[in-house]
Parts: structure tokens; C-alpha cells; sequence
């Protein structure tokens, strides 16, 4: 049965779209879901009560939030919206089968585990959820923790980790510069005995981010040139006050929609400085987008936060070639919204992703719809890719413009969901999206902005 034709359990998982409006108006992005659920785990570490702001209310959040009381974390809401406050003094051991209830519905799990051995001397990690696309194996993360001196025993719900002589520094080098590899290092070199030295790390802005909520924590690392990490193991850290960086994939995904709807949309929060290989590809594409500067208080003026207005300027959208990569390559998280403006550019556009195996799958669906986009195992693109002559559909080759057709459609994961959406929002007639609460996932309060930014949706 195709992906088209399924159906999950749920009847009431489903939002109506009746598409053909360019999207137009306002939204906010909040702090990066990628940074925002590894800042709460880093709490674990510290003696005092860390503050973490413009936290977005997800479900990745709620999980987090959940494990860490099960761990007796005492969590609450501060005085401000998005406000969490976390409070780590009485952390203790969680029963196995209350941590199996969160098994599968998040890979955020994983990254306890230096927290809680140096807080513990122990930690269970069940099995792990997240999207569907690719293995994302987690043989980084055990061989970084047996490096630091773990012992890991495989059980029947999931893994159970000791270290009985604690926790020492080491040197490591990553095959690949892994995002959840280079925050495993980071969580648990921060309190190991010795100096860690991380060669070939990933750098991303959330990476950054993460170091900066260590460092106000009381940690000593070093980012050096050529991805190399040094961090310089402390015994002791406190809580700190962060407010996190934008979210800069859910603010190119809303880019994403303007120019597909042939809208305009200004999203409030988005940092330029964290998206500027999206904003080139964006511009090349024949989008055009405006810097909206932080303007202060002043002379009797509230003053206004910035951001990014993205637009369709008219005329045709141009076709291109791109590669996904590590940063500050072009992000995989921004691949499957843009495709969906690239349907309707002239030309051939070449997309080559070589961050994860499996993440061309949605493009069926968009086939369905309309558009004409062809998978192949090759290497359509420069970049050195992991993937090479292996049997995985990780490049597609989409010719356009293609007008897009309604139909119904179910979600195989989140940013394959969003371009769904965005999809169906362009579309000439009513779909009918399937399993879409798992878009909550990653985009808070996604349905009242796509209120706000005047879309035609509503729940059955």
C-alpha cells in the first residue's frame, strides 16, 4: 500500500488544507528545538537551578521534561512565557518501567547518559524512537562513553550503563562529524577527570549554543580551528540563565512556504547569521527575503524584534543544484520544505543529500500531487558522500515548474510532514493531511500560525 493511500489509527490526526492562498502575515519562531531539549539535559550537571528561556512548547520538549522528572528533576514554569526552571537536587534513579514509557518517542534519551553517570553512577536508556530517515545508529555515542570509561550492557527494553572507576577524559575522533556524537562528548567530558580532546566535532550553531549553556554552567572548552573540541574536565558545575538561539529550520521552513504559496510571511526571532546558506540558496532560487533589525525602545516607541520577511517577488522561480552537508553546508533540514518550491522552478533543480541515507522518501507523495521528481542511488553532486555506490535513493533530480494537484496525504515524519503541508497549502483543491500531529514534534502552535498567515485548514 502506498504512503498515499495509508491511513494511521487515529481519524481525528488529520487537518483539511484547501490550498491555492499564497500565505501572508506574521509569526514568531522560539528558541531551536535542537538546542532548547539538550540545554534541559544539561541541567542534570549542574548543583543549582538553571532558568532556560523562549522555550517552544513541542512535544520533543514535553518528553524531555517528562525523563527529567522521572529522574527528580523538579521542573516548572517561571515567570515569563516559554520560561522553564530547573531544579536538579534531588536527582535519583527512575524506575525501568517508567522510563520504557518514553521509549520510541524520542532519541533524546541517549544523550542522559553522561549526565547521569556522573550524577549517579549509572543510567538506563530504552530503546530509541525519532523520524524515519535512516538507521542513525548509535554506535558513536557507545564508543565515546566506553572511551570515557563506561561499561554498557545490552538488556531486553534497552541499555544499562556503569561506571564503576567514574568517568576520565580521552581522545576521540568521530567518523563523521555527528550532531548527537559531538553532544554526547560535550555532556559528559565537562565533569570527567582529565582533558578531552574531540577531533572532526560537528560546529553547528546549536553545538555553539550547547557550549555557551556549559560554559555560563562553569565548564572550560576550546573550539579550535579544523573541528577540534578541547574540553577541560571540571568537578563541580552550577545552573545557568540561557535563552537559546532562534530555531533557524522552523524559520526557513516558513521561507519555504511564502515562495511555494507565492506569499510572503515575516518571521519574528529569525537570525541571519544562522541561515545564510539557506538565504543564498533562497535568493538563487528567486526568492527574495529582508533583514528585519531589532529596533529598541526610544522617544515614546515600543520598538520591534527582528527577523527575516520572506517573499515571492513574482515572476518564475529559477532552478538549481545543492548539496546537503554538515555545517555550514547547506542543512538536511532544509532540503524537504525547498523542494517543494523547487516543483515550481524552471528547469532541472539537482538535490544531493548526504547527511541521512533514507530522506527522499516523501518525494512520492509530492509525485502524486503532480510534480515530476526522480530518485536515484547515484551521487548526483561533488561533495565526498558516505552513501556512494551503495543502494539508497539519495539524490533526486526535479523538473518544474509542475502545477500541484490536492489528494490526501500521510505524514511519514516531521520535516517530511511540514513539506507535506506546504505542499498541500499550494495545491489547486483540499487535501487532507493524515497523522499531522506529529508536526508538533518540532513547530509549536503550527495550526494558529498558519491561522495567522491567512491559510484555509481546520480539523474534521
Amino acid at each position: 500500500m502506498s504512503e498515499t493511500t495509508r491511513r494511521p489509527t487515529s481519524e481525528t490526526d488529520v487537518l483539511v488544507v484547501r490550498g491555492g492562498t499564497p500565505l501572508q502575515g506574521t509569526i514568531r519562531v522560539r528558541g531551536a528545538k535542537n538546542l532548547v531539549s539538550k540545554a534541559m539535559v544539561a541541567s542534570l550537571l549542574g548543583d543549582g537551578v538553571s532558568r532556560l528561556y523562549d522555550v517552544p512548547e513541542i512535544r520533543d520538549v514535553e518528553v524531555v521534561r517528562g525523563l527529567l522528572e522521572l529522574h527528580g528533576v523538579r521542573v516548572s514554569d517561571g515567570a515569563e512565557p516559554g520560561e522553564l526552571v530547573l531544579d536538579p537536587a534531588n536527582v535519583e534513579s527512575a524506575h525501568v518501567d517508567e522510563i520504557n514509557v518514553h521509549a520510541g518517542s524520542s532519541r533524546i534519551p541517549i544523550l542522559f547518559c553522561g549526565p547521569l553517570l556522573h550524577r549517579l553512577g549509572h543510567a538506563f536508556i530504552p530503546d530509541l524512537g525519532g523520524c524515519h530517515i535512516g538507521p542513525r545508529p548509535i554506535d558513536f555515542h557507545m564508543h565515546a562513553l566506553r572511551q570515557f570509561g563506561a561499561v554498557v550492557d545490552k538488556t531486553p527494553g534497552g541499555l544499562h550503563l556503569t561506571a564503576p572507576d567514574g568517568l576520565r577524559g580521552t581522545k576521540l575522533e568521530l567518523p563523521y562529524p555527528s550532531v548527537g556524537a559531538t553532544e554526547q562528548v560535550l555532556l559528559t567530558a565537562v565533569r570527567a577527570e582529565g582533558v578531552t580532546e574531540l577531533r572532526n566535532a560537528a560546529v553547528e550553531p546549536e553545538i555553539i549554543d550547547l557550549i555557551c549553556v556549559l560554559q555560563k554552567m562553569g565548564a572550560i572548552i576550546n573550539v579550535h580551528t579544523s573541528r577540534v573540541i578541547e574540553i577541560e574536565g571540571v568537578p563541580r558545575l552550577a545552573g545557568y540563565a540561557h535563552r537559546p538561539i532562534p530555531d533557524r529550520i522552523e524559520a526557513a521552513s516558513w521561507g519555504a512556504a511564502a515562495l511555494a504559496t507565492g506569499g510572503q510571511v515575516e518571521v519574528v526571532g529569525a537570525r541571519q547569521a544562522d541561515m545564510t546558506t539557506f538565504l543564498n540558496v533562497f535568493r538563487s532560487v528567486g526568492g527574495a527575503f529582508e533583514i528585519t533589525d531589532v529596533a529598541p525602545p526610544r522617544d515614546g516607541h515600543p520598538g520591534h524584534e527582528g527577523g527575516i520577511r520572506f517573499w515571492h517577488p513574482g515572476g518564475e522561480l529559477r532552478a538549481v543544484a545543492l548539496e546537503t552537508g554538515v555545517h555550514p553546508g547547506f542543512m538536511t533540514d532544509w532540503q524537504q520544505p525547498l523542494v517543494v518550491a523547487l516543483t515550481q522552478a524552471r528547469g532541472l533543480s539537482i538535490v544531493h543529500e548526504t547527511v541521512y541515507e533514507q530522506r527522499l522518501g516523501y518525494t512520492s507523495a509530492l509525485n502524486t500531487m503532480g510534480a515530476t521528481i526522480q530518485t536515484y542511488r547515484n551521487c548526483l553532486g561533488g561533495t565526498p558522500c558516505r552513501f556512494g555506490r551503495r543502494n539508497f535513493h539519495h539524490s533526486a533530480v526535479i523538473a518544474g515548474p509542475s502545477k500541484l494537484y490536492a489528494t490526501d496525504l500521510v505524514i511519514p515524519d516531521l520535516r517530511a510532514g511540514f513539506s507535506h503541508l506546504i505542499a498541500a497549502l499550494a495545491a489547486e483543491g483540499t487535501s487532507r493531511v493524515y497523522g499531522v500531529d506529529l508536526i508538533n514534534r518540532g513547530y509549536e502552535d503550527f495550526e494558529a500560525k498558519l491561522a495567522a498567515l491567512g491559510a484555509a485548514t481546520e480539523r474534521p
